[in-house]
């Protein structure tokens, strides 16, 4: 299958030469030219955008609303794409623009899928990503071959493609208060005379046991913030986008605006470019503790 790929950061990278090495032809754009040595075999670099134009499918991963929208609105690569070819938007982004970009798809005659995922780039590179998958279910058929490359299991939210960022933002939303409640206990804990690593090794083999807690507990008692599997910033983006979508629905989200501000803490603090678990140290600062 021709694929264009659409983003090659830490996660893009990852999923494209999954793809290449799975023996699709995989031709790769990015923002700014990606460094060789870190692609994987088999992935041709684009030298423009409109190097896509004849994909069968093209795969994104962006990091935001605003870089989705220059990419394939401004840059015109929509408008570029041959009718019925497929469009996996793969990255975190408002209900807003997954809505406007399945009604800009439809009335150029294109195929619009939402799939963003549960993971790290590390999950990304070896399969390992959970799918959250919405849009047209003859275009979802029609990728039956490629799910099975890009993760681990296909969890389906309908035909709108804005239901799988919604339930995608919840998820995030859901391990942002996790995270700042690991830290918050921890930090209680260790006022009595409590480690943080025996604490959250308790916690998360106990009433937390899971593997997203277990990671984000170790990196929280080892202060291991550096490097980021998923930059603080980002995180703040997604706190957001929460909101956002809470806002639209009358939905209030009563902890995701606490978490705002603690995640506006650790921006203030020159913080953005930790792992998104460092926001606990927000709260460390808030009880003289940093």
């Amino acid at each position: 299958m021709r694929i264009g790929f659409v983003g090659l950061g830490a996660m893009g990278r990852g999923l494209a030469g999954r793809l290449a090495k799975a023996g699709h032809e995989v031709r790769a754009w990015n923002r700014t030219p990606p460094a060789p040595h870190l692609l994987g075999a088999g992935i041709a670099v684009a030298a423009a955008l409109s190097d896509l134009a004849t994909s069968e499918v093209v795969v994104s991963m962006l990091a935001h609303d605003d870089a989705v929208r220059a990419v394939f609105i401004e840059r015109g690569l929509l408008q570029a794409l041959p009718a019925g070819a497929i469009h996996v938007n793969m990255a975190t982004i408002s209900v807003k623009l997954a809505r406007e970009l399945g009604d800009r798809h439809a009335a150029l005659g294109l195929f619009y899928v939402a799939a963003p995922v549960l993971g790290r780039p590390d999950a990304a590179a070896e399969g390992r990503l959970q799918l959250l998958v919405a849009g047209p279910e003859a275009a979802i058929a029609r990728l039956d071959g490629l799910w099975a490359i890009l993760g681990q299991h296909v969890w389906r939210f309908g035909d709108r493609p804005e239901s799988a960022n919604g339930a995608k933002i919840a998820s995030n939303l859901a391990l942002a208060c996790a995270i700042e409640a690991m830290g918050e206990a921890a930090m209680l804990a260790g006022a009595y005379g409590v480690p943080a690593g025996p604490y959250l090794e308790m916690l998360t083999a106990t009433l937390f046991a899971s593997p997203a807690f277990r990671m984000y507990g170790t990196l929280i008692a080892e202060d291991r913030f550096e490097p980021a599997g998923f930059r603080l910033a980002l995180g703040l983006k997604d706190v957001n986008l929460a909101l956002a979508a809470g806002a639209e629905v009358s939905t209030p989200l009563a902890f995701a605006s606490v978490l705002r501000d603690q995640f506006l803490d650790g921006l203030a603090h020159g913080e953005g470019d930790h792992d998104w678990s460092a926001v606990v140290k927000a709260g460390r600062r808030h009880a003289g503790r940093a």
